[in-house]
This record gives structure tokens, sequence and C-alpha cells, in this order.
């Protein structure tokens, strides 16, 4: 094909995958001259949308693209999330919370948490999350944005992210796409033209006979893969030894109970149930594995464990834990469920989206589609799901429980090599290993295998150089001007209040 600057591009499918990709395009091309941008979607077909949860990477994006938190936050009905919180997954009755942010303070050099397991060698036992301003607030239903200008308060080491309706994210970024060039079309696509020789995407033909023709063409169409899967036959790779929960069963319910600013993660006899607090109303899910539960029972066990009355019936989803082994191939590069899946339990499912896109603008192509840059798309879009799928196995292999068949599957995983390595790392010495800046910090690895029971066989020597009377008066401290600090922020209510994003009550939905 010539070299030519790509002139048309075609956003198969809308929902968060489609308008994300929609809003950040024309908003870093849009100027761009004769581009133009055009989304399919059909009012039809829903989308898979039940309720979103975040990571603090999100707000780059929400950067990126100019958007006014106060106004995202009060748009989408969002809450603030500082972190996610795990239940029952060591064993019955145990808890603890992967935070966003950072650990106390590092000292001598070294980080903080090797001074933590020397202090529990000197009988201090104070859990992790009590070193974690991000933990300690949540679970006091506290927030405030993190203060990078004050550097010696806890509140310079908060990361935060958000909660929010799916459905009202995607049209929130529908109206900014719009407003900056972007057509949709309103359709349903029955039939794809490919170039005999090449195989290439040419255009898509909808059910009315209309025909939509493209250079570059962006497959959200979620599971259903229309372009890269079905069309250009890209195989699915598929993880569901490693991670076997291929259901999930949704149901909405009335405002009850605490809206603590953090998802919750409660591990249920043969999979895990998800709890993410809106403002206008709780999100639930039950993912679980077939292989080890029924559906009837599945649902049974949700309906049992609301908060509130349920909103809406049961959305019974399906899904193979994986991902196509090429997220772009010719002229389709895709975006979401329709480039692969990965059980949302630490919230990844936008965050793909956003890399995937950050990377296609990276190497947006010329009507030449380079190969060279298609591969190295390829080979980091792959590393971005390996490194989500070993840090998902680590929930599932560390835990002692034995209740049911499910978790002794589980328990005796064979983990993969990356997460091997991490495992034997920390068993020995304490220490955390991150690899080609993947996108769990050493935070998100310490909480996790700390969280969940994994003793560490050491720590660095150089945290054995306090004086122990010195050690324990620092370890003491911190965990003091964290409570300080919590006792000084507002409730996240009041501060949604103070902001001017709460919604207005009358959208509260209560039982």
């Amino acid at each position: 094909m010539s070299s030519q600057p790509i002139r048309e591009v075609v956003i198969v499918g809308g929902g968060t995958a489609g308008w994300m990709a929609a809003a950040a395009i024309s908003k870093i091309m849009g100027a761009f001259p004769g581009l133009s941008i055009r989304l399919i979607e059909s009012e039809a077909i829903g989308t898979v949308g039940v309720g979103e949860a975040t990571i603090p990477q999100i707000n780059q994006f929400n950067k990126l693209l100019g958007i006014n938190e106060n106004e995202f936050v009060r748009q989408t009905h969002a809450t603030y999330k500082l972190g996610i919180e795990f239940v029952d997954w060591t064993h019955l009755g145990d808890r603890y919370v992967h935070p966003f942010g950072f650990y106390g303070i590092d000292m001598l050099g070294i980080e903080f948490h090797h001074f933590w397991l020397k202090g529990r060698e000197l009988g201090d036992m104070a859990m992790l999350d009590e070193y974690s301003i991000g933990a300690m607030a949540g679970k006091a239903n506290k927030f405030f944005w993190p203060q990078a200008d004050q550097p010696n308060s806890p509140l310079a080491r908060l990361g935060y992210a958000f909660q929010f309706d799916a459905g009202r994210y995607a049209r929130f970024l529908r109206g900014m796409a719009e407003g900056q060039g972007v057509t949709r079309i309103e359709g349903r696509i029955n039939e794809v033209e490919q170039d005999p020789e090449s195989g290439f995407v040419k255009a898509v033909k909808l059910e009315n006979g209309e025909r939509v023709s493209g250079e570059l063409f962006i497959d959200c169409s979620g599971f259903r893969s229309l372009l890269l899967g079905q069309t250009l036959g890209v195989d699915f790779k598929d993880w569901s030894k490693w991670l076997p929960c291929d259901r999930a069963v949704a149901i909405p319910c009335t405002t009850a109970g605490d809206r603590e600013p953090l998802t919750r993660s409660t591990a249920r006899s043969a999979g895990w149930q998800w709890r993410i607090p809106l403002q206008h109303r709780i999100g639930n899910g039950h993912v679980y594995a077939s292989s080890f539960m029924e559906q009837d029972e599945a649902t049974e066990l949700l309906l049992a464990n609301l908060d509130g009355e349920p909103l809406a019936e049961p959305n019974q989803l399906r899904f193979t834990a994986g991902h196509r082994v090429k997220g772009w191939d010719k002229n389709v590069v895709a975006l979401g469920l329709a480039g692969g899946f990965l059980e949302p339990l630490e919230s990844t499912a936008i965050h793909l989206v956003q890399a995937g896109i950050a990377r296609l603008m990276a190497y947006f192509p010329t009507t030449a589609f380079t190969q060279t840059e298609i591969d190295h798309f390829n080979a980091e879009t792959e590393q971005d799901y390996i490194d989500i799928r070993d840090f998902l196995v680590l929930h599932y292999k560390a835990t002692t429980r034995d209740d049911s068949e499910f978790w002794n599957y589980c328990r005796n995983l064979e983990p993969p090599d990356g997460l091997k390595e991490k495992l034997e790392m920390f068993r020995s010495s304490g220490r955390v290993i991150r690899n080609h800046n993947e996108l769990f910090t050493e935070t998100s690895w310490l909480s996790v295998m700390a969280g969940q029971g994994i003793e560490p066989g050491g720590y660095h020597p150089v945290a054995g150089m306090l004086p122990e009377e010195e050690l324990l008066k620092r370890l003491a401290h911190v965990r003091q001007v964290i409570q300080q600090a919590v006792g000084q922020m507002p409730t996240q209510e009041d501060f949604l209040q103070s902001q001017g994003s709460a919604i207005d009550p009358s959208q509260h939905v209560t039982a």
C-alpha cells in the first residue's frame, strides 16, 4: 500500500471502549487535515458495562481530554476510590486493602516495608494497612485530593481513582467526542468487505444498506470481536487453566450500608463477588467458575448478599480469560473485549483500553501499515495482559482456603513463570521485584502478597541498622501521623458536596 496519512478512521462499536477511543483520537488528532472519525453502534445491541471501577491511571486519561473532574464525577454519578478491599480471600474472616499510593515512608534509602518486617520480628504486629493513608481513609469513608505540594504530609502519598456508571461514562465521552467532530452512525453491521488480495478491511455494510468505508478500523465490538476475531480470524489465547472463572452475574441494587471509597471483593466458594458503591446505587456482581457452580446457585448467592433491593433482572455473562494473539492485524486494531478479557478483580478493564489507545497514538500508522510498528504494538499489548494475568493469579494462588473444590484447585495451581519468580523472591528476602515498568507497582504486589499471608524469609539488611527502640518509635509515629491526617479529612459525602460534584438527592435509588 502507498504511504499516505490516514484520512478515514472507523470505530466499530460504542460503549466504554468505543467512546474512549473516539474522544481521545479526536482530541489528539482532530485537527489533522481531512481526518474523518466515524463510530458505528446500534441502540439495539447492549453493552456489557454494569458499573465500572478504575485505577489511578484514569486520571491521566481525563487530564489528556481536559475533563473537569467535578463535572465528570457528577455526570457519571461517580464516587472516589482509594483502593480495593479483599474479604475472605486468605481464609474466611480475613480482610485487607490493596491501596493506591504508598506505604509509610522510605528510610535509609530502602523501601519502608522492610522496616515493617523488622518491626514484626520485634513484636510490633500492626497491620500493613495501618501504614497506608489510602487504606485507612478508605475504611473511614474519608476522602481528600492528594497534596503533592506538602511532601511531609501523608496526603502527598495518596492515590485515587473512581467508581462510576459505565453507561453514563460512555454518554459523557460521546458528548465530548461529537463536540470534537466525531460522527456517530446508528446501525447494525451485517457484512464486512475485505480487499481480495491483502485481506484488509475496506468497508462495513449496515442492515439498512449503508456502506461505511475506512482506512483504519478500530474494533470495539465487545466479545463478538467482529473484525479482528470473526473477519480476520485472529486466534484467542486461552488462560482459563490459571483463571478458571468463566461466568458472571451482575445486579445493581439500591443504596444501603456504607459508601466507603473502596471497591470490595469478597471471595465466594467458586469465585468472588464485587461491590461498587456509586452515588445513586450499588453495582454488584458474582464472578464464578461454571465447572464448580451452576448458574442458578451463583445467582441465588449474589441475591442473598446484596446490601439493598435489586434494581434489575440478573444479567448473565459468559467469557474466557485470555486475549487475541494479535491486538492489531492488517488495518484493524482491537480495544476492550474485542481484544481480550481478564476478570475485573483489580479493575483493569478500562486501563487496558486506555493503554491500547495510548499505544495506537504512539504507533499511529500511515496507509502503508508498516509491520514493524504493528509488531511492537502487539508485543507490548501482550505483555500488558501477561502482567495483569500474573497479578490476578496471585490472589487465587496465595490462599489457605480448603473449603471447596474450587479453592483446592486454585491453591494447587502451578503459577506462571513471572509470578513464580516474584513469589520466590519475596519468600526468600522480602524483596518485591517489578519488571519493565509493569502496571502494578511494588505497593500493589506487596499489598496482596502480605495481605494474603505470604511469609517472607527475611528483609533488607539495612533495616537492621536502626536501633530497635528507634525503629519501633518511627513505626508508631508513621501510624500516628496517618491517623491524624485521616481524622482531619472530610467524609466522601461532605467532599462531594463541597466540590459541587454530588448528584441531586432525588437521583439516589433507595429501598
